[in-house]
């Protein structure tokens, strides 16, 4: 009877250890509280096997067995979804994700960051519309065309009368984001997330900015979204 108690004793502190542990793993934060949780389970299962009735020790065993298939799987479904989600994300994703101070998870469209990343650093160039140099509204247009299949008019001024206006916070991926740089709608952007957008930039070329920055709150005029 001894010895049943005692291995009893084990089967329990190890399930308690395999909950914690399956728990723990899948948020790294919460590592401190994990150990006090352990503890707690630990001296709550002792002290419960210290008082047993010896007529429930096969009654106890089964249920131990079934929490602890129940733990397993439920470990195991965790990790599988874990897994899938990040197998699904690209390493481009990562990258504009910490550029632009997002979780990876918002970045949902991958073909957009992977044309972005293609058009990424191309030269500015007035009145030029390919990888040798490119004005904001010409690479607007192609992205717009590429990814979303839409075909808007030429000039930043053009695509701003077909738009419907859309203030900042109401900004979606893929809405485009008007300045006024030269007077009247003169610059063209794509909005992106986290208040961010890309654009041909005259001393940087294709880049991604924030509206927030100085330059941009002052010289923004609108949000615009096409509806086709």
């Amino acid at each position: 009877m001894h010895q049943n108690t005692n291995n009893l004793k084990k089967i329990v502190v190890l399930s308690a250890l395999l909950f914690v542990c399956g728990t723990g793993s899948l948020k790294a934060q919460y590592a401190v509280n994990t150990l006090t949780i352990f503890s707690n389970k630990q001296l709550l299962a002792l002290n419960f096997l210290n008082n047993i009735s010896l007529s429930s020790v096969a009654k106890t065993h089964t249920d131990v067995n079934t929490s602890k298939d129940n733990i397993d799987k439920t470990k195991v479904s965790a990790e599988t979804v874990s897994e899938n989600t990040i197998e699904t994300l690209s390493s481009t994703q990562f990258k504009y994700a910490m550029m632009m101070d997002v979780d990876v998870e918002e970045l949902t469209n991958k073909t957009l960051y992977t044309f972005i990343d293609d058009w990424y650093g191309t030269h500015y160039r007035m009145g030029g519309n390919t990888k040798k140099g490119i004005d904001c509204s010409a690479f607007s247009g192609t992205l717009l065309a590429s990814i979303y299949t839409f075909n808007v008019p030429r000039t930043a001024r053009e695509q701003y009368k077909i738009c419907e206006r859309l203030d900042k916070e109401n900004l979606m991926t893929g809405d485009l984001v008007f300045f006024n740089t030269r007077g009247g709608v003169s610059h063209v952007g794509v909005y992106l997330a986290n208040n961010r957008f890309v654009h041909a930039s005259s001393s940087n070329g294709i880049t991604i900015s924030n509206l927030d920055d100085n330059y941009y709150a002052k010289k923004f005029i609108s949000g615009g979204r096409i509806n086709q």
